[in-house]
């Protein structure tokens, strides 16, 4: 009889399968191996979602995916006793496991051992769990059937070479054209009196729906200040009105008032807005709670800031699951299109329709806001660690990175200046991709004016230097700071001062204030909210410029200087830092952070010893991802 309303020749196609998995493996095994496969799904599944990162930059041992697959493999070979397993049974095996996984018992059975791992492991309570397996378990499996889990790959794994071709996650290089590199020539600074043109930067606005004033700011879920969150003890204040110092995005209140105060920072000449718009409450998002929070906050922003032209970048919140962006070769209800159609269509109004073909493709676009200047707008989602659907293939997704540089070297051609805009910041990326990018900027560095990204929600930058030496400061990538206070940070936002709108404008970034909202004056009885400059960069930290050696001295000085670098931490937490201080190791991190616009890269970072090489301890850094 078939179970779980499987028909009749389904029920028999599922013996055949499990039969042969039998063969394969020791009945008992059969049932291990879905504990194994839920072993494996849970690490995998909160490495994607990152539920509970905090903005923080510490030294950790950076590592790739690869090694985190490796690890696990030792401990699944020594449950199944795959030690003594031959090639020719590793395939059948792993052929008759992913026929077998296509059918939805079987990943739901993997989805309730995962729960139960979930739970068991103290990753979260129940009920998210729940949510972000049920969520993401379809997606998950499926990725995993295509990749780790094929014959070719697993078996390679496994067992070596001789038996399959492991390749997740592998090295891959991008062409760039046979034209030569012109010499470097850095930037001539605006004659006195050129025009200078004001660029707002929104980022990681996060809007929550649920925001509740008076909940509980420390509930156990991952996302707090909202109407699941309770009510706090009596000892303890609740969520304030216009947000909170803790795990919680911003009601809706927030963002307007930030869009409403905007006059004293302007006039603007237009708006970059690099994503990230829903709240983190990704274990139990839908696509219609995406697409609201996409046409809400558009038409906020639309509203507010009139006919100033906004160019958008696709954040890693966008889609359900959360960092879930499939390449465009995944057709079907499993694609990205009902997110790209939607953008296309809320952001239609500012781009033209060679940037709205390419949107609704893969996500980015190009355009041209005014004459010698060229704004490129990335997917920075198909270069991240967290999208799971790269374990596919993670070569150039979507062709992102060859059309980049087509777009590079017409600009060159041209004459014209580039600015780039994206979600993630390339130091945080894959590090093939990450690697690619860093030899593209380093090729074009007479064309790329400016690259501004956010996700970090913090205050900080990234240096690129020459690929020869790694020491000629070359680019700068500005992280701005998010709108939301998650975690435990002001609501913020930036204005870049570019060298303005005339015939050989360098397009340049000449400085950039950052604005917040001091929430313990916002949530004062009978308070307002004031949303005030918190600093100017050339005018706090002393800079004859914003070019890249302005901002490598800057490094090495507060390298040199605590309290220089005491006031960087200051704003790089938008003015609420964290109560326990930045030792030395936290403070190499950081400054660490700053120089590594390449991930996976220790080298960018031996200068800051004095002997030349950082300690044992901490030779390797990563920053901790927000989701």
């Amino acid at each position: 009889m078939p179970h779980h309303g499987v028909s009749s020749g389904q029920g028999h196609l599922r013996a055949n399968w499990e039969q042969r998995l039998e063969r394969s493996l020791p009945a008992p095994r059969v049932k291990l191996l879905w504990m194994g496969l839920g072993l494996v799904l849970v690490p995998a599944l909160f490495d994607s979602v990152v539920l509970w990162a905090p903005a923080r930059a510490y030294p950790l041992p950076a590592q790739e995916h690869p090694v985190k697959f490796s690890a696990r493999v030792s401990p699944l070979q020594n449950a199944f006793g795959w030690r003594n397993l031959t090639c020719p049974v590793c395939k059948v095996f792993f052929t008759a496991l992913n026929y077998g996984l296509k059918q939805e018992p079987n990943v739901a059975r993997v989805g309730s051992v995962a729960i139960k791992m979930c739970k068991m492991l103290n990753i979260a309570p129940l009920n998210v769990c729940q949510s972000a397996v049920h969520l993401f378990e379809g997606d998950m499996v499926e990725v995993w059937r295509r990749s780790v889990l094929s014959p070719s790959e697993a078996c390679g794994l496994i067992l070596g070479p001789s038996c399959g071709h492991w390749d997740i996650f592998s090295t891959w290089n991008i062409s760039l054209p046979s034209v030569p590199k012109p010499p470097p020539k850095p930037p001539s600074p605006p004659a006195p009196g050129a025009p200078v043109s004001r660029v707002l930067f929104l980022t990681d606005l996060h809007w929550d729906h649920d925001y509740l004033e008076g909940t509980d700011p420390n509930c156990a879920d991952p996302l707090c200040c909202r109407r699941s969150s309770g009510w706090p003890p009596n000892s303890r204040a609740g969520a304030g009105y216009w947000g909170e110092y803790s795990k919680c995005d911003l009601p809706l209140r927030t963002l307007e008032s930030l869009l409403k105060g905007l006059g004293s920072a302007g006039p603007f000449e237009m708006v970059y807005w690099t994503g990230d718009i829903p709240a983190h409450d990704v274990w139990q998002q839908s696509r219609q709670d995406q697409l609201r929070a996409l046409t809400t906050i558009t038409d906020l922003v639309r509203k507010f800031l009139g006919p100033v032209p906004v160019y958008p970048a696709v954040g890693n919140h966008e889609s359900t699951p959360v960092n879930g962006f499939p390449p465009p070769f995944i057709k079907g209800n499993q694609s990205s299109q009902w997110l790209y159609e939607a953008m296309a269509k809320a952001w239609e109004p500012w781009l033209p329709a060679d940037a709205l073909h390419t949107l609704r493709i893969g996500g980015f676009y190009a355009l041209t806001p005014r004459p010698g200047l060229r704004l490129i707008s990335l997917n920075m989602n198909f270069c991240s660690r967290e999208n799971f659907w790269l374990l596919i293939n993670s070569t150039d997704p979507a062709g992102q990175l060859q059309w980049l540089v087509e777009e590079l070297q017409a600009a060159e051609n041209r004459g014209d200046k580039v600015h780039i805009i994206g979600h993630i910041p390339p130091g945080h990326c894959l590090k093939s991709w990450s690697w690619n990018y860093y030899k593209i900027v380093a090729r074009y560095e007479n064309t790329l004016a400016g690259q501004f990204f956010g996700h970090t929600h913090v205050d900080e930058f990234e240096i690129f230097y020459d690929e020869e030496t790694l020491s000629r400061p070359l680019a700068v990538a500005f992280l701005g700071p998010s709108a939301t206070t998650y975690i435990n940070l002001n609501p913020g936002y930036r204005v870049y001062q570019i060298d303005g709108n005339y015939p050989g404008s360098s397009h340049v970034v000449l400085d950039h204030e950052t604005y917040i909202l001091n929430l313990t004056e916002a949530n004062a009885p009978a308070a307002s909210p004031h949303w005030k400059r918190l600093y100017r960069a050339r005018e706090t930290y002393g800079l004859p410029d914003a070019l890249p050696a302005s901002w490598h001295n800057l490094v090495y000085r507060m390298r040199d200087n605590e309290q220089l670098f005491q006031t960087f931490w200051f704003l790089y937490h938008k003015g609420h830092p964290p109560s326990e201080p930045c030792g030395t190791p936290c403070r190499l991190a950081t400054l660490c952070a700053q120089l590594s616009a390449r991930a996976d890269s220790p080298a960018l970072c031996r200068h800051l010893m004095p002997n030349g090489s950082l300690p044992e301890a901490h030779s390797s850094w990563s920053r901790t991802l927000l989701c």
